[in-house]
């Protein structure tokens, strides 16, 4: 989590600008930016806006320019050419980034204060001056000594008003799901989730006046990435979210910007939306481009025929409508991106039980995942399971494959007859062997397969030409995750084993993924926090949860459907939850002025 000031010394290269809009206007905008690496061009054309109450969600292939947005948006990066405007001058910028920047050693209540770290110090230090000058007694030199220090503080900082702050974070905890008793518990002992809710906290503590958001679902589970969609939507903050999470983006959106080959534009609405529209315009550019074409090659021919003959009056009218149509503008052919299809291979004869759990009983010293747990898994189900982070989805995986072995007995293994499982490991992309290339890693995983065929699916995954000559070491994020998948996709197996198989994946990757799955013929197993993946692949979901393993009985939709009234119960109890806790702080603003001094006191940690 990072929160910075822009003003007028925000650098920009000598071609690009930065403005301010005057307090009315209120918008942030970056109009015509360009950006050049390496003499290859990223940005040539990206202008969009955002203003209060609107969350843009910019979307495109990895290496088109996302992140290298919002690194101009903060200032870090400068822009070749084009107009950054801000909102108003000196305005805050607050950036979470799919890591969160908690330090595990602290309290909640010490984690949230963190970023007035400074300020605090100076009031520590102003406390202590104030401290000495009352004992100075008639020492002029040194009562003249602290209060030119005090001077000097008081000239560099501001004020922080501990009682205010105290106020803010009080109201703030409990709609970010925090109690009282959570003040003094250690960071460490929550997950990335409630990690995340300390991280949002702490941006907002500091009113930013545009919230920026890099892949922030990432690492969290469904019911953390449920309730960060409820807690942006509530906020009028101006949003810019960087995300390959289509239900994310479905959710929180109100409009998206697409990066195409260094072009931004804009679509009103959420992902769906845009989808539907995006769709649209190309039916309409492909019409009026196909239209104009036809005049063109009509009126040319004209030309060719006519010349020099007795109509040449009629040809030279024809090459007038061809400088007409040119002077009005040439429609451009639409781009149609290469499809990126791909089947795993043939599925050889398997049995009809792909895995079988009885009755296991599993976990880590004092940490029991499993009691008695029992499922069975058939030939051609594509299963998701889901649950909570921590609740043995991965450890699930892990037994199943044999690379753990139940603590407390029972059975967790793999069909009898002629099972042979494909494993997607959740960090897959870091395990690839750094030394070898691109060409070389799919060689490994695929002795038999021919080079021909081995190009070809690299090509679908973007590595053409030179690329499948690059060591993977040097790969990019996303690069990697695309040769992960690769790998992947030409390893023989008739059950599938996917962790987290999404993570770093752009939105065309993982559109190729699903298809690939969907036409699978054997058994899937896969472990996601990706709603849009799970809606489009499981045809069975499993909830991990309690040491349980429950069959929700049908597909995503299902679930979804089935658990809409437990939803409404729930936010009912929430709703009563939230009232309580007005209501206790209602009744603590009519205790004495003493007794809130004494609570005040007990809960200092500064």
């Amino acid at each position: 989590m990072v929160l910075s000031r822009r003003g007028l010394n925000t650098p920009l290269s000598p071609t690009a600008r930065i403005y301010h809009h005057h307090a009315q206007q209120k918008t942030n905008k970056q109009q015509q930016i360009s950006k050049t690496f390496k003499n290859q061009q990223v940005l040539r054309d990206v202008s969009w806006e955002v203003k209060k109450g609107e969350r843009a969600g910019l979307v495109g292939v990895n290496g088109a320019g996302k992140t290298t947005q919002l690194q101009i948006v903060m200032g870090r990066l400068q822009a070749d050419g084009g107009e950054v405007v801000r909102a108003r001058k000196n305005m805050r910028i607050a950036y979470l980034a799919q890591e969160f920047d908690v330090d595990p050693r602290r309290t909640v209540r010490e984690e949230f204060l963190s970023v007035f770290e400074s300020q605090l110090r100076v009031e520590r230090e102003r406390a202590r001056l104030s401290a000495e000058l009352e004992t100075a007694g008639e020492d002029m030199r040194r009562m003249q000594t602290l209060l030119d220090a005090l001077d000097k503080l008081n000239a560099t900082s501001a004020d922080l008003e501990l009682g205010v702050l105290d106020k803010r974070l009080e109201q703030m905890m409990p709609e970010l799901g925090f109690t009282r008793s959570d003040e003094d518990r250690l960071v460490a002992s929550f997950s990335g989730g409630w990690q995340m809710r300390m991280c949002l906290g702490k941006m907002l503590l500091q009113d930013p006046d545009l919230l920026l958001l890099d892949e922030p679902t990432n690492h969290l589970d469904l019911d953390a990435i449920e309730w960060l969609e409820g807690y942006l939507r509530r906020q009028e903050i101006p949003m810019v979210v960087v995300s390959h999470d289509r239900e994310f983006l479905d959710q929180l959106c109100t409009k998206i910007v697409e990066t195409e080959r260094g072009v931004a534009s804009t679509f009103p609405g959420n992902y769906t939306a845009y989808v539907r529209q995006k769709a649209e315009r190309d039916a309409l550019q492909w019409q009026a481009f196909e239209k104009q074409q036809k005049e063109l090659d009509r009126q040319q021919d004209l030309v060719r025929r006519l010349s020099g003959g007795a109509q040449s009056g009629r040809a030279a009218a024809a090459e007038k409508a061809i400088d007409r149509i040119k002077a009005e503008g040439l429609i451009e052919k639409p781009f149609v991106p290469k499809r990126r299809a791909f089947t795993f291979p043939p599925v050889e004869r398997m049995g009809q039980v792909a895995v079988q759990v009885d009755d296991l009983t599993h976990g880590y010293a004092g940490r029991p995942l499993f009691k008695g747990a029992n499922v069975t898994i058939e030939k051609g189900e594509r299963v998701a399971i889901i649950g909570p982070n921590g609740a043995g989805k991965s450890t699930l995986l892990r037994l199943i494959m044999g690379r753990e072995a139940p603590s407390g007995g029972g059975r967790c293994s793999l069909g009898e007859h002629h099972i042979v499982p494909n494993y997607f490991e959740q960090n897959q992309a870091e395990a690839l062997d750094g030394r070898l290339t691109v060409l070389e890693t799919l060689q490994r995983a695929a002795p038999d397969a021919q080079t021909n065929e081995l190009k070809q699916l690299l090509g679908r995954m973007l590595f053409s030409g030179t690329a499948a000559e690059k060591k993977a070491g040097v790969l990019s994020g996303g690069e990697k995750a695309r040769l992960a998948l690769a790998k992947f996709m030409c390893t023989q197996g008739n059950l599938l084993i996917l962790d987290e198989p999404t993570n770093h994946l752009d939105i065309p990757s993982k559109e190729m993924l699903e298809e690939a799955v969907r036409l699978f013929e054997g058994s899937v197993i896969a472990v996601s926090h990706d709603r849009y993946f799970l809606r489009r692949v499981a045809t069975r979901v499993l909830v991990v949860e309690g040491g349980a393993i429950a069959d929700a009985g049908g597909d995503y939709e299902y679930l979804l459907e089935k658990n809409a009234d437990e939803a409404a119960r729930m936010g009912a109890k929430e709703a009563k939850a939230r009232a309580v806790e007005q209501s206790t702080t209602v009744a603590k603003s009519n205790m004495s002025k003493a007794q809130r001094a004494a609570i005040k006191k007990d809960k200092a940690k500064v």
